[in-house]
């Protein structure tokens, strides 16, 4: 692969992932979510989450990083490359991303909507942020 495709590689999946989050954004301003605004709210967390950890192992592979091969492992490594902060609440993330992609129970829903408000939303637009400055300044 070129470095220039590799260099591409991960503005694209930024592409992708901003409008993931602006869907996201739009979503959380809900207030007061029927159970159906709910299920968009974690659907729209997914998606934004899974091109998150891709565009951070995108990123991560053109700075010269290999065996990204995980979100746990492009989670990790971003961390430690200071492109994240707070690489535990990724990690939690991860994992009720997982949990939610498998079941939906009711009380679990509203669990994990309470903590992509409080949480992974935060986290989420901090990496929208700084993704966003990085083409800007391209």
């Amino acid at each position: 692969m070129s470095e220039e495709i590799k260099d591409i590689r991960w503005k694209q999946r930024f592409q992708n992932f901003e409008k993931a989050f602006r869907l996201l954004d739009m979503a959380i301003q809900i207030e007061l979510p029927s159970d159906t605004e709910r299920a968009g709210v974690i659907q729209f967390f997914e998606m934004a989450f899974e091109l998150a950890w891709r565009l951070l192992k995108d990123y991560l592979e053109e700075e010269g990083y290999v065996m990204i091969e995980s979100p746990r492992d492009a989670i990790k490594q971003a961390s430690q490359s200071k492109i994240i902060d707070d690489g535990h609440t990724w990690i939690d993330a991860l994992k009720d991303r997982n949990l939610t992609v498998h079941a939906y129970h009711e009380e679990m829903a509203v669990a994990v909507e309470n903590k992509i408000h409080n949480d992974y939303y935060p986290i989420l637009q901090d990496l929208y942020n700084s993704f966003k400055r990085k083409i800007e300044t391209e």
